[in-house]
């Protein structure tokens, strides 16, 4: 250290010049080391992070599970309930575990909605526990407002369809249950933005709702308004001349972690005039007999859209992992048929899910990884929004690897020595790779060939 190094105060450059002309270099080193020492003092003293520091972080990524009524184990919303968990909070953004968020962001499209926490902002936390987790001056006696509440919209919803007061128990398996409406709309409906406005988020593993075409074989034989829970055959029931827009399409699901997204400006999504809803609704129970009244809100766009927005499952309903298998690879894909525009993915799987890949590959063979999840958990079913809009020319195959651990190795695992094959419960397996995309809204809807083991096979619907 000189009296030139810069930052030095005025007082202390005059006394290292002073030093410097009168002591022997042995004492002049003495005498910097000292004053490094002091300066470390100094910064040491500083006062620690306060619990204000880590509160609009812990607002806006675990708020939104992490309060009653939520699927988060215990309520993070105030220091008084923070404060015991802070080892186990600092443990889990140390080992990317929450909040979740399983994306491989190096190789990974960017995404609009992404939760996870930038190394600055773990560093933040970290040195907050480290610290002793001190309260310091509280903002405020209130929570802050969580990021991934529904926001309160704008306007009224058009439409409100509601759950009529579903009896979750306490135990046992709930199995999959429809809930037919039908909307009586004697026109085209574009559908500018859904929401769901879930009721007992603890016990709700997911809730997709599908538009029901006229004359679809779609669970054709369920009543109106009231829960049902479809056989098989009714739900996979299809026509030879049938395709799976004839069938049905997926107007929003929820799932855990399900914050709203738009699709963007000038889109919408179409129910055609005479159209049902259906609801496919699965129950989880947790312990705590229940009865969910969640709604679907949905807002209608004063004119027509420029461009239409479809959602695409392609799946492999082949499925077949033999017992004991670590590492069991599934395939499926989507060829665009049309150009269109991604808006979205999301991989699907259950217990036994290790690790998805969507990847587009392009007319002219480049290939572009869309999603890499190395780390998959069943737990958290994300839907991923692109910042940016992919477009993808027409003949882009967008293709949907799975990987499962079958083996005793996994903690997960119901029971190794089956052989695990397509099913609903988390028993069972599933590879679905859910897209989302824009075109033309004056095209047809027939964008996209599925994989011929996205499909189930032709069976009749019942007379």
């Amino acid at each position: 250290m000189s009296a030139d190094t810069p930052g030095v105060a005025p007082g202390i450059r005059k006394m290292i010049y002073t030093a410097s002309k009168i002591m022997q270099p042995a004492l002049l080193e003495i005498c910097a080391l000292l004053l490094s020492v002091a300066c470390l003092s100094a910064a040491a003293a500083e006062a620690p992070p306060a619990y204000r520091t880590i509160q609009p972080l812990l607002a806006e990524r675990c708020g939104g599970c992490h309060k009653p009524g939520e699927i988060g184990p215990m309520p993070l919303t105030s220091y008084a309930e923070v404060r015991p968990w802070a080892k186990a909070i600092k443990e889990a953004v140390l080992m990317h575990t929450m909040p979740p968020w399983f994306a491989d962001q190096k190789v990974s499209e960017r995404f609009r909605n992404d939760r996870s926490l930038s190394p600055e902002e773990i560093h933040k936390i970290v040195a907050w526990v480290d610290a002793g987790a001190p309260a310091g001056e509280l903002v405020s006696a209130t929570p802050l407002p969580v990021s991934n509440d529904a926001p309160e919209p704008s306007r009224k919803p058009d439409l409100v369809i509601k759950v009529p007061r579903m009896h979750v128990p306490a135990s046992g398996t709930v199995e999959y249950t429809f809930l037919v409406t039908n909307l009586h709309f004697g026109e085209d409906k574009w559908i500018q933005e859904a929401e769901w406005r879930i009721d007992h988020r603890e016990v709700v593993h997911h809730m997709n709702a599908y538009v029901r075409p006229p004359g679809s074989s779609y669970v054709a034989t369920a009543p109106y308004d009231v829960p049902y829970v479809a056989s098989k055959s009714e739900r996979t029931a299809r026509r030879a001349d049938e395709s799976e827009n004839d069938r049905r399409e997926l107007l929003i699901g929820y799932e855990p972690g399900y914050r709203p997204e738009p699709w963007g400006k000038d889109r919408a999504k179409l129910i055609h005039k005479g159209s049902d809803m259906v609801f496919e609704m699965h129950y989880t129970a947790n312990g705590k007999e229940v009865v969910d009244s969640s709604e679907l809100w949905l807002y209608f766009a004063d004119r027509p859209p420029k461009e239409r927005v479809l959602s695409l499952q392609p799946s492999d309903r082949d499925l077949a992992i033999p017992p004991g298998d670590p590492n069991y690879h599934s395939f499926t894909a989507a060829r665009f048929t049309s150009p269109v525009t991604l808006i979205s993915v999301q991989p699907h799987m259950h217990l036994r899910g290790k690790a998805y890949q969507m990847e587009a590959v392009y007319p002219d063979g480049r290939r572009e990884l869309l999603i890499r999840v190395p780390r998959y958990d069943f737990r958290w079913q994300t839907t991923y929004f692109l910042s940016s809009p992919l477009q993808l020319p027409k003949g882009t195959v967008i293709e949907c690897s799975a990987w499962y651990d079958n083996s005793p190795n996994n903690p997960n695992n119901p029971d190794p020595e089956k052989t695990i094959h397509w099913g609903d419960q988390s028993w069972d397996e599933m590879n679905v790779g859910f897209i989302e995309v824009a075109f033309d809204a004056s095209n047809p809807a027939e964008v996209a060939v599925l994989s011929s083991n996205s499909l189930p096979a032709v069976v009749p619907p019942h007379p």
